[in-house]
C-alpha cells in the first residue's frame, strides 16, 4: 500500500475530518494520564465518550479564577436573599406552583428532590446482578438508564455547573466529581423525563446520591470484583464523602438542566458518526462484490451538483475503491459496452445523493450537541461581573453587572433537533444497507453471483437467505423507529409546561436506531465478505486454465471437419472439463482465497478484519452447520472417515489430519447468526472504527 494517497484533492471531507479528530482525541484520552478538564469551557463529545465508556479521569480544573466565578455566583445568591428579592426555585415554589413563597430555603431544596424522585425502578435494578431477587417472571427489562448515559450526564451537569451561572457550590460538584472518579454510578430511572425544564427526575438521583438517600442506589465498580450495588448512604462512606445538605438553589441547579439528554445524544452522534463513514465503505466493498462500476463516483457528478455532502461522499467511496482490480475506475471517456443494465441500480449508483445529506444533518446534530456541553442550561441564571471566559458567541459586555435572568435554557429542544435528524440520518443509511445487501444476495440482480450467495449447490444450501430476512426486518424496525418525538409533546404540570422537548426520549431512540443500523452493518459485512470470495472465484474461473483446453478443443473440431456429432461431442467434453477445472478451482480456493489480490486496499481493511481477526472463514455451504460437522469429526475420531472427503471437505476429516480436524471445528462450528454477531460487536465495541481510521490516516484520505 506503500504510495497509495488521496488522489482526489480539492474536496473538502468535514465529516470524515471531523470523525478522525474525535477519533485522534478519544485515543489521546484512553491511552494517556492527561485527565478530561472540568471548567465549563473545554468539553468534547471526545471527552464525555473517554470517560462514560472507557474510565477515562475526569477532575475539575484548579484554575483560581475558574473556581472564583463560581464562588462569586454563590455569594451574588446569598446578598440577593438577604436583600429579600424573590428569587424563583429559591425562595419560591416550583412550575405552576411558583406562587408560593418562603424563607425555608434549605427544606425548599429537599423538598424539591424529594418530588422528583419519582421514577420507577425494578427490585432487580436496585440489587447486585447476581442476588435474583426480582421475583418477576424475566419478561421485565432494565428500568434503568444505561450507566455510561449516567456518568456522562454527571460529567456534563458539572461542567455546566463550573460555568458559575447557577450558584452551586465547589463543593457540591465536587462530591458529584468524587463518585465519578471512584466509578460510583448512581441507579437511575429509564423514564420520566419530559426534558422542558430539564431533565429533572432523571438529575434528581444523582442529587439523591450526593445526599446519602438510602433508597437511592449506586453501582460501585471494582477492579477486583463483581459491580456491587448499594445504598447511597453506605456508598458515601466508602468514597469517604460526608452526605451534602443542599443550600439555596442547589437541588434545582443540579437538577434543572438538560445533561441526561446531552449525555445520551454524544453517545448516540458519536456512534451515528462512525456508522456513516462505515456506509460509505461498506458501498465501496458492495461496489466491487456486485461487478459496479467506479464511475458512479466520478468528480464530475457532483460538482454540477455541488451539495457538499454528496462530494464528500462520492470522494471517499472513490478513493476507498482505488487499487481496487474488480471495479477500476474507467480512464476512456466514452462508456463502454456492459452486458445486462447499462448503469449500475439505485443503491450504488445514487449512494452519494443518497447519504450526502445525511451528513450534512449529522454534521449539524454534532455541532449542537458540542455547544450544549459547555452550555449553561438552567433557571434562573446569575450574572455575576467577575465572569471573564467569552467566546464566539458571548460578549464581555454582557457581564457588565450583577443580576438574576429568569429564562428557558433548560428547554432541550436544540438536542432533539439534533437527535431527529440523527434518527432520519440513520434510517436512511440503514435502508441503504439493506438494499445493496437484498441486490447482492439475490441472483437476479448479482450479476452472475450464485442464489443466496451459496458456495455449494444452490438447490441445497441457502447461506444468506435467512440474512436477508433479517435485514428485512432490521429496515422495518428502524423505519419505525426513526419517527419523530416531537410531534408527541403533551402539557405537563399544572399547564406550566405546555411545550417541552422530549429530548431525553429522542435521544434514547436514537440509540436504538445506533443498536439496529449496527445489526445492519454486521449482517452486511458478513454477506460482502462472502460476495467477494465468490466475485473473486468467478473472476479466477473465467481466467483459468479452461480457456486454454477450450482453444484446444475447438481447433481440433474444426480440423476434423465440423459435424454435428463432433459439436456435441465437444460440448460434452466441454463440458465435463470445465467442471473438472472448476472443481479443482474451488479446492484450491478453500485452501487460500486470493480475494485481497483483487479487491481496494480500502476494502481488505474490513475483509481482514473479518477473515483473519474475527476469524470468520468463507461459508462452504450446508456441510459447515455445526450439527454436521459434529457428525463429520465424530466418523474420523471413530476411524470412519467414509464421506469426509470431496472437493469442498477443505480440512475435516480429511487425511486423518485430527489437529487440522479441531482446528477447523473451532472455526466453523458456529452458526451463521453468531458470527455475523461477532461483526456486530466489534463494530459497536468501534474495533473497526480504529482500523478504518488508522487506514485513512496513513494513506491520507481524511483531509482535503
Amino acid at each position: 500500500m506503500n504510495g497509495y494517497k488521496n488522489s482526489h484533492t480539492g474536496i473538502t471531507k468535514p465529516h470524515a475530518s471531523a470523525a478522525y479528530l474525535e477519533w485522534v482525541a478519544l485515543q489521546s484520552r484512553r491511552q494517556s494520564s492527561d485527565h478530561v478538564l472540568v471548567n465549563g469551557h473545554e468539553l468534547t463529545i471526545a471527552d464525555v465518550v473517554a470517560v462514560s465508556l472507557y474510565n477515562a479521569d475526569a477532575s475539575l480544573t484548579d484554575n483560581p479564577k475558574d473556581l472564583q466565578v463560581v464562588h462569586d455566583s454563590v455569594a451574588f445568591l446569598e446578598r440577593e436573599l438577604e436583600a429579600g428579592n424573590v428569587i424563583y426555585g429559591v425562595n419560591t415554589g416550583f412550575g405552576g406552583s411558583a406562587d408560593t413563597r418562603t424563607q425555608h430555603f434549605e427544606r425548599l431544596q429537599s423538598a424539591a428532590i424529594q418530588h422528583l424522585n419519582v421514577g420507577i425502578l425494578l427490585k432487580e435494578d436496585k440489587t447486585d446482578p447476581t442476588s435474583n431477587q426480582s421475583g418477576d417472571n424475566g419478561l421485565l427489562r432494565s428500568h434503568a438508564l444505561p450507566t455510561p448515559i449516567v456518568k456522562a450526564a454527571m460529567l456534563i451537569r458539572c461542567n455546566s455547573l463550573m460555568r458559575g451561572h447557577s450558584g452551586v457550590r465547589i463543593s457540591v460538584i465536587e462530591s458529584v466529581m468524587k463518585l465519578l472518579s471512584l466509578d460510583m454510578t448512581p441507579v437511575v430511572p429509564l423514564r420520566g423525563s419530559i426534558s422542558a425544564s430539564g431533565d429533572l427526575s432523571t438529575l434528581s438521583y444523582i442529587a439523591g446520591a450526593i445526599e446519602g438517600n438510602p433508597d437511592i442506589f449506586v453501582k460501585v465498580s471494582s477492579k477486583d470484583g463483581p459491580t456491587k450495588t448499594l445504598p447511597a448512604s453506605e456508598t458515601l462512606k466508602i468514597a469517604g464523602l460526608e452526605p451534602v445538605r443542599l443550600q439555596a438553589k442547589e437541588g434545582l441547579g443540579i437538577t434543572n438542566g438538560t445533561a441526561p439528554s446531552c449525555a445520551t445524544a454524544c453517545l448516540a452522534i458519536h456512534q451515528a458518526n462512525q456508522l456513516a463513514l462505515l456506509a460509505q465503505l461498506l458501498t465501496a466493498m458492495g461496489t466491487e462484490a456486485l461487478a459496479g462500476t467506479a464511475n458512479n463516483y466520478h468528480p464530475f457528478i457532483s460538482a454540477v451538483r455541488p451539495h457538499p455532502g454528496q462530494s464528500e461522499v462520492a470522494s471517499n467511496i472513490l478513493s476507498f475503491l482505488t487499487h481496487s482490480k474488480l471495479c477500476p475506475p474507467s480512464t476512456s471517456p466514452h462508456s463502454t459496452a456492459r452486458l445486462g443494465l447499462a448503469q449500475d441500480r439505485y443503491a450504488l449508483r445514487t449512494a452519494p445523493q443518497w447519504l450526502g445529506p445525511q451528513l450534512e444533518d449529522l454534521a449539524l446534530a454534532t455541532r449542537q450537541i458540542t455547544t450544549e456541553l459547555n452550555a449553561t442550561t438552567d433557571n434562573p441564571l446569575l450574572q455575576v461581573p467577575q465572569h471573564t471566559h467569552t467566546t464566539a458567541t458571548t460578549h464581555p459586555s454582557s457581564h457588565a453587572q450583577a443580576h438574576i435572568h429568569h429564562g428557558g435554557n433548560f428547554q432541550a429542544a436544540a438536542l432533539t433537533s439534533a437527535m431527529e435528524k440523527t434518527l432520519l440520518a440513520l434510517q436512511n443509511i440503514g435502508r441503504l444497507l439493506f438494499a445493496q445487501s437484498a441486490e447482492l444476495i439475490n441472483n437476479a440482480t448479482n450479476k452472475g453471483l450464485p442464489p443466496n450467495l451459496s458456495f455449494d449447490d444452490p438447490s441445497q444450501s441457502f447461506t444468506c437467505k435467512g440474512f436477508d430476512v433479517n435485514m428485512a426486518a432490521y429496515a422495518a424496525e428502524l423505519a419505525y423507529l426513526a419517527k419523530p418525538v416531537s410531534a408527541h409533546v403533551q402539557v405537563a404540570e399544572m399547564a406550566n409546561q405546555s411545550v417541552n422537548s422530549m429530548a431525553l426520549v429522542a435521544g434514547r431512540y436514537a440509540l436504538e436506531a445506533v443498536e439496529v443500523v449496527g445489526l445492519m452493518a454486521g449482517t452486511y459485512a458478513y454477506v460482502l465478505c462472502q460476495a467477494l470470495d465468490l466475485r473473486c472465484l468467478r473472476v479466477e474461473f473465467g481466467r483459468g486454465a479452461a480457456v486454454g483446453e477450450s482453444v484446444g478443443e475447438v481447433l481440433e473440431a474444426v480440423g476434423e471437419g465440423v459435424t454435428l456429432k463432433g459439436v456435441r461431442e465437444y460440448q460434452v467434453r466441454m463440458a465435463a472439463e470445465l467442471e473438472r477445472c472448476y472443481a479443482e478451482l474451488k479446492a484450491e480456493f478453500l485452501r487460500e482465497q486470493t480475494t485481497t489480490e483483487y479487491i481496494s486496499p480500502a476494502s481488505r481493511v474490513v475483509y481482514d478484519f473479518v477473515r483473519k481477526e474475527l476469524k470468520i472463514p468463507l461459508n462452504r455451504g450446508v456441510e459447515d452447520h455445526p450439527p454436521l460437522l459434529l457428525q463429520k469429526a465424530a466418523a474420523v475420531q471413530n476411524g470412519n472417515g467414509a464421506g469426509c472427503n470431496g472437493p469442498v471437505a477443505n480440512g475435516v476429516g480429511t487425511n486423518g489430519d485430527h489437529a487440522g480436524m479441531h482446528e477447523e471445528l473451532a472455526v466453523r462450528s458456529r452458526t451463521l447468526g453468531t458470527m455475523a454477531g461477532e461483526i456486530y460487536e466489534a463494530v459497536r465495541r468501534g474495533e473497526l472504527h480504529d482500523r478504518i481510521m488508522k487506514f485513512g490516516e496513513e494513506m491520507g484520505l481524511w483531509s482535503a
